[in-house]
């Protein structure tokens, strides 16, 4: 039987892009909508100001956050120590049943802030173990020289569901407001029966497993000790930590640019359309040559847009800039992501992954957290202009800090997958 061209020639494979498709559009559904119910709640209920509304935000990614820093270090453990498969089904079940929480308690018209915030959090718990065994799968069911190319497909079903999740959870969400939490449940169920149907997924170990414990240091040591790892982990914590406009979306859809929550979906599904398109072009065409230095300039044009957002007082020319955000974002994303999967050996991968997992939901949660802190202090436009600025700056000095990330040349694996703890040294 010949060897496969393609990721989706693998059946297994093929189930996973679903599984993700599903989860994805379920999960960024929900906290779109969580968060243009928090500022709605706190503008229509509570009667605050902009700013103080905006402010709210901000809380909600740190309620977000805190549960995923806590429970990270676990959850990479679980990807590392259990069928991975297992692990990513008991978190869409528990995700799910917040789904249906908070479907239940919108269609009652009994949410308040404490409620949104608590669901918020139990919902960054259930992500937190989801992400790392989901990630750690991939590089198991396909050879590695189609590792960048399923990567890349991986991340058209995460991007589809990122344009699609918005853009439909608005629509139902202004039509009958409990009707896409609901959604979201029914895909997140469906997505863990598509994903146990894959075949067990188990980290290689060479003797038994290390005590818990140990298994989390050794995780953050050989991240430590991999300075360009290092290097790419934090240059997308400090990057989007700085330029998230996405949080700041509520404020430009209900009051700046007056569109509602059909905008909002219409804005957010913007980001994912440029990232998608992006994302097929790459499966097709991946990069093959200075893949660091692009990865830099990707992340500096992430920022210049996100300036140039800021500012943009019409609908249609802002929706073209967040797809050309959501463009440059998938370049990095992609690089970075395809680097860290070779530059890891498999039973280090679920650790890793989670340590790069949360550095990105820490630049996302926090982030939000930032631009509602800066939205208070300098009006919408001026934090999400402070945040592109601050990207760049980033961008400058890691291309300085870290010369590992100029240096990267290919997509060449470190280490021999037929003996992961082994460099490849030709």
């Amino acid at each position: 039987m010949s060897e496969p061209t393609s990721p989706l020639q693998i059946g297994d494979y093929r189930l996973y892009w679903l599984a993700r498709l599903f989860a994805v559009f379920a999960t960024i559904s929900m906290v779109v909508l969580l968060g243009y119910q928090v500022y709605d709640v706190a503008r229509s209920d509570y009667g605050m100001a902009r700013p103080e509304a905006a402010f709210q935000l901000g809380l909600l990614g740190l309620a977000q956050f805190v549960p995923l820093l806590l429970l990270t270090p676990l959850a990479g453990i679980a990807a590392d120590r259990f069928d991975r498969r297992r692990v990513v089904l008991a978190a869409n079940l528990t995700d799910a049943l917040i789904a249906t929480a908070l479907a239940v308690l919108t269609w009652q018209d009994a949410l308040n802030l404490p409620i949104l915030f608590t669901l918020a959090a139990m919902h960054g718990g259930a992500r937190v173990f989801n992400g790392p065994a989901l990630s750690a799968i991939a590089p198991n069911i396909v050879p590695a020289k189609l590792l960048p190319r399923a990567i890349a497909m991986g991340s058209i079903a995460w991007q589809a569901g990122s344009v699609s999740g918005p853009f439909i959870g608005g629509l139902l969400f202004e039509r009958m407001n409990a009707l896409p939490h609901f959604l979201s449940a029914f895909l997140l169920l469906a997505s863990g029966l598509l994903i146990s149907l894959v075949r067990p997924v188990r980290a290689k170990h060479e003797g038994p497993p290390l005590h818990p414990v140990l298994q989390m240091v050794e995780g953050f040591r050989f991240v430590k000790r991999e300075r360009f790892l290092v290097g790419c982990i934090t240059l997308d914590l400090f990057a989007v930590l700085l330029a998230g406009a996405t949080a700041l979306l509520p404020v430009y859809a209900r009051d700046i640019l007056q569109v509602g929550a059909d905008g909002l979906g219409l804005m957010r599904g913007a980001v994912a359309f440029g990232a998608a398109g992006m994302a097929l072009f790459l499966s097709f065409r991946p990069l093959e040559h200075n893949v660091g230095v692009k990865m830099l300039w990707a992340v500096a044009v992430f920022g210049l847009v996100t300036c140039a957002f800021a500012v943009s007082t019409n609908f249609l020319l802002s929706l073209g800039l967040l797809a050309l955000l959501g463009s440059a974002d998938m370049i990095s994303v992609f690089i970075r992501s395809s680097l860290v999967q070779l530059y890891t050996p498999d039973t280090m991968r679920g650790r890793v992954s989670s340590i790069s997992g949360l550095a990105i939901s820490a630049s996302n949660e926090l982030g939000e957290l930032q631009s509602g802190i800066a939205a208070a202090l300098l009006g919408t436009v001026g934090a999400v202009i402070f945040g592109g600025v601050g990207a760049i700056a980033v961008t400058a000095a890691w291309a300085w800090i870290f010369p590992e990330l100029r240096h990267a040349r290919t997509f060449a694996a470190k280490y021999d997958e037929q003996t992961p703890e082994r460099e490849i040294t030709t």
